[in-house]
């Protein structure tokens, strides 16, 4: 599947005209093999590329995505140094429901799940969020490294599981709009 992956990036990269630099690729997987939702000339967005490091010198100081990009723009050493071996993910934390996020719980449960890195709340409290397809945001991200991917995924999917979020539904104003 992953060999499938790779191929589909890299005709899709090609028919873009995209042959040098970092693309950002989202495929849908199915039955009928590997689609392309979308495929851009950008690295991966937002603290995503947290989830992503790079063996420049020691494998104790490992370097981030962006400054790996910055290195091979400028030609500087380094610029083609090694992702690390460990597998690694992250969780974008949807939005269960359309309102007012009002709590958060579950935070330091979340956190002691073996493999969980971070969690970063980003929403922010007594603010109005949107579930898909209507939003375009998360509640936040957490962060995995395991010795597999298939514990990167569990330990995701358990911490979120430890997570709940109150959220009321967001008031409507009853004052007519113009023209109503």
């Amino acid at each position: 599947m992953q060999n499938a992956i790779e191929k589909c990036a890299r005709g899709a990269a090609r028919a873009l005209g995209l042959l040098h630099g970092p693309i950002h690729a989202e495929f849908r997987i199915n039955d009928d093999g590997v689609w392309p939702l979308e495929v851009a000339p950008r690295p991966i967005g937002g603290l995503c590329a947290r989830a992503l490091r790079f063996l420049l010198d020691a494998p104790s100081d490992p370097i981030g995505l962006e400054e790996l990009l910055v290195r091979h723009a400028l030609e500087l050493p380094g610029w083609n140094s090694p992702r690390e071996r460990i597998a690694s993910g992250v969780m974008m934390i949807p939005v269960p429901k359309s309102g007012i996020l009002e709590g958060v719980f579950g935070e330091d449960a979340a956190r002691s799940i073996p493999g969980i890195t971070e969690l970063s709340i980003t929403a922010r409290l007594h603010d109005a969020i949107a579930a898909w397809p209507e939003g375009s945001s998360y509640l936040g991200f957490l962060f995995a490294r395991e010795s597999a991917p298939e514990k990167v995924a569990l330990a995701l999917r358990e911490a979120h599981e430890k997570l709940s979020f109150t959220i009321t539904p967001a008031c409507r104003s009853n004052i007519p709009r113009h023209g109503e």
